[in-house]
């Protein structure tokens, strides 16, 4: 069997601009998946987009700093920065934080539950979770985001940590930050199960540098088998995007590029991987194996 792969776009519901690309990539065939802010400013649009659309794979992009929280402020005090009702905007301030015990766990929980709730209430059916700027490797947000998965039966978790060898493919300081998260990977794989997440996923280190050349290198060291993720951030750059505090801009349009350029000749390939999204590889929800987490469930062993 080959290897199984997940192309999911990051920011769903960002911008306009952001949501017609994802639906435009998803169209040509060269993105399956992609993950939906609930507190994003083109929210309505993008669930619009994700149910005219049902064969995209919609998960959640829980959001913890840089926005505007769905739960009221007084419910969430401190996820909130100085000015108690937006998150901190720096996730440096939001680590050490954390890391200090100034942020309740329940409160994260709280927050992550009303995100997913509201997609779910807009009628989507969300294959998985992942988190803006993969807070999701420290240990209180994982075991926060496991119990809300139990509590909406949502299958699938990202895995946020990816094979050594693609980490050459950022610049210095992104490899140093791309370390540091990684010293929390052995506790991520103590708290989530195996059947609830991926063998890993590309595309981390080379954020913000994912153009053409490097999208065919990272593709072509897939492993030959298991199940993955390759996350993008692609888009329009426009009016909208501009107003937004981001560092992905012009590089979202040079992303949208080199998708439509790469996937296409990389399924050329006679030992090319099959191209799904989360709810083709976990399966129905409601038959996540909570009550044995030791399962295998559907994710592959890469050797």
């Amino acid at each position: 069997m080959p290897a199984r792969l997940i192309l999911n776009a990051d920011d769903f519901g960002l911008t306009a601009g952001i949501n017609r690309a994802i639906a435009e990539l998803h169209q040509a065939g060269v993105l399956t998946s992609a993950t939906l802010m609930a507190n994003g400013p083109a929210f309505h649009d993008a669930v619009r987009i994700a149910l005219a659309h049902p064969s995209l794979g919609v998960g959640c992009h829980i959001v913890l700093t840089d926005g505007v929280p769905v739960s009221p402020p007084e419910a969430i005090p401190t996820l909130l920065g100085a000015d108690g009702r937006t998150f901190r905007p720096k996730l440096t301030r939001f680590i050490r934080d954390l890391l200090l015990g100034r942020i309740r766990e329940s409160e994260i929980q709280s927050e992550a539950l009303a995100q997913v709730r509201k997609i779910q209430r807009s009628g989507i059916r969300i294959t998985h979770l992942d988190t803006h700027k993969h807070t999701h490797v420290f240990p209180s947000v994982t075991r926060a985001l496991l119990r809300v998965m139990h509590a909406t039966h949502v299958a699938a978790l990202r895995n946020p940590f990816e094979p050594a060898h693609t980490r050459t493919y950022a610049r210095l300081q992104r490899r140093l930050q791309i370390s540091l998260l990684n010293s929390f990977q052995a506790s991520f794989h103590r708290i989530i199960p195996p059947a609830l997440t991926t063998n890993g996923t590309f595309g981390i280190s080379a954020t913000g540098n994912l153009n053409a050349e490097e999208l065919r290198a990272l593709l072509r060291h897939i492993p030959a088998q298991g199940t993955f993720e390759l996350l993008c951030h692609p888009g329009y750059h426009d009016q909208d995007l501009d107003a937004i505090p981001t560092r992905l801009r012009e590089h979202r349009e040079i992303e949208r590029q080199a998708l439509l350029r790469e996937v296409p000749a990389i399924l050329l390939h006679p030992q090319s991987p099959q191209l799904i999204h989360y709810g083709d590889a976990f399966g129905d929800p409601v038959a996540t194996p909570w009550a044995n987490p030791a399962s295998p469930g559907p994710r592959n062993k890469a050797t």
